[in-house]
């Protein structure tokens, strides 16, 4: 590749993932995150939750007269209470959503994984020691919203990393495969 456009694709990567900590002649292929399809279930549970504590909010409302004011309220600061923890619930949802990515470079994997917000982990892997990459897509829900399990294999301890719910295309896992090949190829000369 020409230098300057390595340089030019180096410092867009440096500025577009500022947290990695890219090598000066290192720059960003791919970016894959999770499946659309996990943002909308959190999108759509979230909507749901608020759903049912709004109706519950509406039965208080026009509850019975047996509910005295006393009762009315607590009832309302119960909801309240629902209410803040469903946002709230749907916010860190949708942060763990957006913690989760798997970069690739020309020179190496990065896999960050949220499992919680307080609970992150960074996996890296050279391209060099990645043996094999694939992609697997079970049942009927996966091959319905076009998602699976991205794959790779790493030589030597085979350590198999893995990234669930991705929707990575088949001409991007070509592209992965064949970057791979391009770096195993240069190591061996």
């Amino acid at each position: 590749m020409d230098e300057n456009l390595a340089k030019i694709r180096h410092e867009r990567s440096v500025r577009d993932f500022p947290n990695l900590k890219l090598e000066d002649d290192e720059y960003v292929e791919f970016a894959f995150s999770r499946a659309k399809i996990c943002l909308i279930m959190i999108i759509v549970g979230t909507a749901l939750g608020l759903g049912v504590i709004l109706l519950g909010f509406l039965l208080v409302l026009l509850g019975q007269e047996s509910i005295d004011e006393m009762g009315k309220h607590y009832l309302f600061i119960i909801l309240f209470a629902l209410l803040a923890a469903a946002i709230v619930i749907g916010i860190v949802a949708t942060m763990i959503y957006r913690g989760n990515r798997l970069i690739i470079t020309n020179k190496r994997v990065i896999q960050l994984v949220m499992t919680s917000p307080t609970a992150h982990s960074m996996n890296i892997i050279e391209l060099k020691k990645i043996e094999d990459a694939s992609y697997k897509r079970e049942g009927i829900l996966q091959a319905l919203f076009n998602y699976g399990t991205f794959r790779l294999s790493t030589v030597g301890d085979e350590t198999t990393y893995t990234f669930k719910y991705s929707d990575i295309t088949t001409e991007e896992l070509k592209e992965v495969s064949k970057l791979i090949s391009k770096k195993q190829n240069r190591n061996q000369k």
